[in-house]
């Protein structure tokens, strides 16, 4: 019969977590100081190695710390001028100090990543996850990283934002001022291009743009918002909605900048003016915004920022002390309205 003696000579780290009741990942937290350990869990986690008599072997302790970190990004978006800003600074942050970076997609809907995200955690050795919208608000896979204990922070969350560390902008504001500069230039009949309606920023860009129109007393038409997908595909369906009315817009806001180019080249095709005869705006500032004729009004979402930002945010979450304040695990950076050559006020049409 194996005595308690025995085991306690030879104990490893599996046999700590059997007997505190965690897994292996939160015992080397204890061990090494790591971050989002509650109190209690450190506590009998500490009482079962000394009960076992644990020693941790210090060598692999020392190849453990000094190996490099590998960080998961979780996404999926159709925007392809964000996720490639996004993935750039991500990438730029990581190699300046010294982790790998891996990126995980499962699809577009919360079911779809239901499927895999479990299994995925499990069979992975992510040191931490950095999470990007939209799947940043679906429900599955922040409960499976909660569950998991893994250190993680949250880009653009919309749905509880103080849950993980998160890095977000205030869309909302950004698109009211957005808004605000096309009413002060004279336009009372505003086209809006939401994006997904599953994409938190859509529902938030969406409110901006109703609460300016609600500030200025200009009432709102239904019939000129039309939904897109953040795809240029989707944009040039909906500016063709808006453009073909009897009374089309003088201008249009579109949620992000792909669908606003998407705007001037149906714009172009029809022999409508921009911005003499029809205003234009984006939103993000993407390399699109400067690379077509003209140059798009849009708002300057500081993405490669918010990047950054995310990773030295996850670094700090995986070194830290369970104490840490936890204001120090939100940041909220600024968006700027950047007035470019496609928003004007309207000249009137030669007789």
């Amino acid at each position: 019969m194996r005595t308690r003696a025995n085991k306690q000579s030879g104990a490893t780290i599996k046999d700590v977590a059997d007997l505190a009741g965690v897994s292996a990942m939160t015992v080397s937290r204890v061990l090494n100081a790591g971050h989002r350990v509650r109190p209690a869990t450190r506590e009998r986690v500490e009482a079962a190695i000394r009960e076992l008599n644990y020693k941790p072997n210090l060598s692999a302790r020392s190849l453990a710390k000094a190996r490099s970190l590998f960080i998961g990004l979780l996404y999926n978006n159709p925007n392809p001028g964000y996720v490639s800003e996004l993935l750039i600074g991500l990438m730029n942050r990581c190699r300046q100090v010294g982790y790998h970076l891996v990126i995980e997609n499962f699809g577009s809907t919360d079911e779809e990543w239901a499927a895999g995200i479990e299994g995925m955690l499990a069979s992975s050795n992510f040191d931490g996850l950095i999470v990007a919208p939209p799947v940043s608000d679906f429900d599955s896979v922040m409960s499976a990283i909660e569950r998991a204990d893994i250190a993680c922070v949250r880009i653009a969350p919309e749905l509880e934002p103080d849950l993980f560390a998160s890095v977000r902008t205030d869309d909302r504001d950004a698109a009211r001022r957005m808004t605000r500069h096309l009413l002060d230039l004279g336009h009372r009949r505003l086209g809006f291009i939401a994006g997904d309606a599953g994409h938190g920023a859509s529902r938030q860009r969406l409110s901006g743009f109703k609460d300016a129109l609600e500030e200025a007393g200009v009432g709102l038409d239904d019939g000129l918002i039309v939904e897109g997908r953040f795809t240029y595909r989707s944009g040039l369906a909906a500016a063709e909605q808006l453009l073909s009315l009897r009374q089309p817009p003088t201008a249009i806001f579109a949620s992000n900048d792909d669908m606003a180019a998407a705007v001037v080249a149906v714009a172009g095709r029809k022999g409508i003016d921009v911005p003499g005869e029809l205003s234009v705006a984006g939103f993000d500032d993407t390399h699109t915004a400067t690379t077509l004729w003209p140059q798009l009004t849009t708002v300057r979402q500081p993405i490669a920022d918010m990047a950054g930002a995310a990773v030295d945010l996850l670094a700090a979450a995986i070194n830290a002390e369970p104490e840490q304040d936890a204001a120090q695990t939100q940041r909220l950076l600024p968006c700027e309205v950047i007035i470019r050559d496609s928003s004007s006020t309207v000249k009137a049409k030669p007789a």
